[in-house]
C-alpha cells in the first residue's frame, strides 16, 4: 500500500509546479465526495477545489487555504481569475515532451545499472558453481 501523505505532497507540488487542477480540469473534483456540487453534499467544500488549485497571488506570503471554496459554483469565465483550470495530465504530458532527453537519459541510466547488476549476479552464480564443482572433484 502506498503512503497517502507522500502522494498528497507529490500531487500538491505537481499542481503548484504545473499550475493545474484535477486530472483533466477543475470539474474532475466532482468525483470527490467532499468537493462535488450535488445538492445532497453537506460539506463546506462543496463546489470547491483544494487550495493547491488556486492561482498564487505574488503579493501574498501566506497561502490562502480557503481560496477554492465555492469557486466552481461561479461561471467558467470567473473561475479563471481564481484557480488554474488546466488539467494536470495534459500539463504532465507537456512537461515530458519538454524534458524528453532528461527523462530518456534517466531511464537509460537506470536500465544500465540493472543490466550491470544482472551481470554481477551471473558472475557470482558462475563463481559459486565453480567452487562447488572443485569441491566434488578434490
Amino acid at each position: 500500500m502506498y503512503d497517502l501523505t507522500v502522494c498528497q505532497k507529490f500531487l500538491f507540488c505537481a499542481c503548484l509546479q504545473w499550475e493545474c487542477c484535477g486530472a483533466f480540469g477543475a470539474d474532475d473534483w466532482n468525483l470527490n465526495i467532499y468537493f462535488n456540487c450535488t445538492d445532497g453534499n453537506p460539506s463546506r467544500e462543496k463546489c470547491g477545489v483544494p487550495f493547491s488549485c488556486c492561482t498564487k497571488d505574488p503579493a501574498e506570503d501566506v497561502i490562502n487555504t480557503q481560496c477554492g471554496y465555492d469557486i466552481r459554483a461561479k461561471p467558467d469565465s470567473e473561475q479563471k481569475d481564481y484557480i488554474n483550470v488546466k488539467g494536470c495530465v495534459p500539463q504532465f504530458e507537456k512537461w515530458l515532451q519538454d524534458n524528453l532527453t532528461l527523462v530518456a537519459g534517466i531511464f537509460i541510466g537506470v536500465a544500465l545499472l540493472q543490466i550491470f547488476g544482472i551481470c554481477l549476479a551471473q558472475n557470482l552464480v558462475s563463481d559459486i558453481e565453480a567452487v562447488r564443482a572443485s569441491c566434488f572433484f578434490t
